[in-house]
């Protein structure tokens, strides 16, 4: 870790630019890392409309941690963090290299967080299942944030505002999750039905949307105290939380829309957000 501490103790290489779009991504079914559908090219769509950034930060579903770490490895290693696959999503490699520069500036930023600079995570398969549809060359270096399960979410909301001044250093900020996650009630037999959700999932995301699209964080935040339907579309934090990070870094003169806002297997949703 000595290149890391001689790291620490330079100042940020990545110099001012304009301001930089913030995402959620609902990343969905590993298999979207290798599958085209409507899905795929609305990441793809939508990666036309960003400039291309110095380097990504996300925050993935997946990095579930006691305590806070961001990955600060020079080439990190593509994690196939699932199972019952085809052997062709294994062999999938997304060779972007990382940004110990950039996991040091993080660190710092977040203070008095206690930040660890983790050299064997790697990315996962919330991050390079879709990163790999914005940026296929690889060609942008990422680093991954951990969400720290030990807290609660006004927490994440807060420390994500500290983040804010990447933005004006070229760096695209990734939320990837999903809003409505409920594995246990997945309709397996209707997959592949287009837009099609429980009774309940219809009503969350006509919910969490309406808050999205005013501008009304809080209840978001507070999605524990909300109706029934928003506690099936919630029953864990980990792949809600990165929409939580997504939303903290909007200021109020930015606009939010949605893409591939749709339900699929009954009790899963798609939507992605775009903040700019």
């Amino acid at each position: 870790m000595n290149i890391l501490n001689d790291l620490y103790k330079i100042s940020s290489t990545f110099s001012n630019t304009e301001k930089m779009p913030v995402l959620f991504l609902g990343h969905g079914s590993p298999m979207n890392a290798i599958e085209e559908n409507q899905f795929v090219t609305g990441f793809r769509n939508m990666a036309q409309t960003l400039p291309k950034p110095n380097a990504i930060l996300c925050i993935s579903a997946h990095w579930y941690t006691n305590g806070t770490k961001v990955t600060a490895m020079e080439i990190p290693r593509t994690i196939h963090d699932f199972g019952g696959f085809p052997q062709d999503l294994f062999q999938v490699q997304y060779p972007a290299p990382g940004s110990p520069e950039l996991a040091v500036e993080t660190k710092e930023l977040l203070q008095p967080v206690e930040v660890e600079l983790d050299d064997s995570w790697g990315l996962d398969h919330g991050t390079w299942s879709v990163i790999k549809h914005l940026y296929p060359n690889a060609d942008v270096p990422v680093i991954q944030l951990s969400i720290d399960f030990t807290k609660p979410t006004q927490y994440h909301f807060e420390l994500a505002r500290k983040l804010s001044t990447l933005r004006h250093k070229g760096i695209l900020i990734v939320g990837s999750g999903n809003i409505i996650h409920n594995l246990r009630l997945v309709d397996y037999q209707n997959f592949d039905k287009d837009n099609y959700g429980y009774d309940w999932a219809i009503e969350a995301r006509e919910v969490v949307n309406n808050y999205l699209l005013d501008g009304n964080f809080q209840p978001l935040i507070d999605y524990e105290k909300q109706s029934k339907a928003l506690q099936i579309a919630i029953p864990t934090p980990d792949h809600y939380l990165p929409l939580i990070y997504t939303l903290g870094l909007k200021d109020k003169t930015e606009e939010l829309s949605l893409f591939n806002d749709k339900l699929v297997a009954g009790s899963l949703s798609m939507t992605s957000v775009r903040i700019v």
